[in-house]
């Protein structure tokens, strides 16, 4: 964990809980580590995507009709 740190409290159900425990200790990594690499990876996610839609911004509509006519006729 970084010295800057932020403590936070988040609830998870009992299952979630015990199998989290359980990575970190066959891991040898806190639960702490783990939470905030699948948080960055859930983050990094939305990043991609977000930048994928504004790539395609400007591109022209097409109906779900449109869609299914030209991808039917190749």
């Amino acid at each position: 964990m970084t010295t800057q740190s932020v403590r936070s409290t988040f609830y998870l159900e009992p299952g979630l809980h015990q199998a989290l425990r359980r990575k970190a200790a066959t891991a040898h990594r806190s639960m702490s580590e783990i939470v905030n690499d699948a948080v960055r990876a859930l983050l990094r996610e939305d990043e991609e995507d977000l930048a994928a839609f504004s790539g395609r911004a400007k591109e022209k509509s097409v109906s779900y009709e449109q869609f299914l006519a030209n991808w039917n006729a190749q």
